[in-house]
């Protein structure tokens, strides 16, 4: 049984099969039989859990097994307190209800790579970093939280999924490492 961290890049599908005008995880990974556990939009970067274990995958992607994933998040803003409790309880975004999460406003983390294309810098407005902790995932959640709370996202990294980090596991967009379990 084979379990992969992959930090997916900015831009590349979360897909093996080939696409018409973006990279896919097949430009990374050459590893036959594995299968992400999960998906990550094109636009977010970050952890990416591969295996080969039908099982596995189940355990890890299932949300009946609430694995807890981890986001950075760049917004334009500042977090007021009223919105980061926002964040923390259901949020009604019109196809479904989010369940309560952990969010809280932190400093950019030390050990995060820049991101390729750089992030849009506008003078007039801040921008500040969250980290959000959900035990769900459903498509464009996160983007959609920030921006019902009146903070958009600019930038999003999937920091750990379970157990798995890129903190603990340093892995630069690109890279990837086989892990035991």
């Amino acid at each position: 049984m084979k379990l992969i961290l992959f930090n997916k890049p900015f831009d590349v599908m979360c897909q093996f099969s080939a696409h018409p005008s973006r990279p896919t995880l097949a430009n990374y990974l050459d590893i036959p039989g594995i299968y992400p556990a999960g998906r990550l939009d094109a636009d977010s970067e970050g952890l990416v859990l591969l295996t080969d274990d039908g099982k596995l995958q189940h355990s890890i992607s299932h949300p009946d097994h609430k694995q807890a994933k981890t986001y950075l998040v760049q917004v334009e803003g500042t977090p007021t307190p009223a919105a980061l409790e926002k964040l923390r309880n259901p949020i009604d975004l019109g196809d479904f209800i989010t369940q309560p999460c952990i969010a809280r406003h932190i400093q950019e983390p030390q050990w995060l790579w820049p991101r390729t294309p750089p992030v849009r810098h506008r003078e007039a407005i801040p921008t500040s970093w969250l980290c959000i902790i959900l035990s769900e995932g459903k498509n464009r959640q996160v983007r959609r939280m920030t921006a019902a709370v009146g903070l958009p996202t600019l930038r999003l990294i999937r920091s750990s999924i379970g157990n798995f980090s890129l903190e603990t596991h340093p892995l630069l967009p690109g890279e990837w490492q086989e892990v035991r379990i």
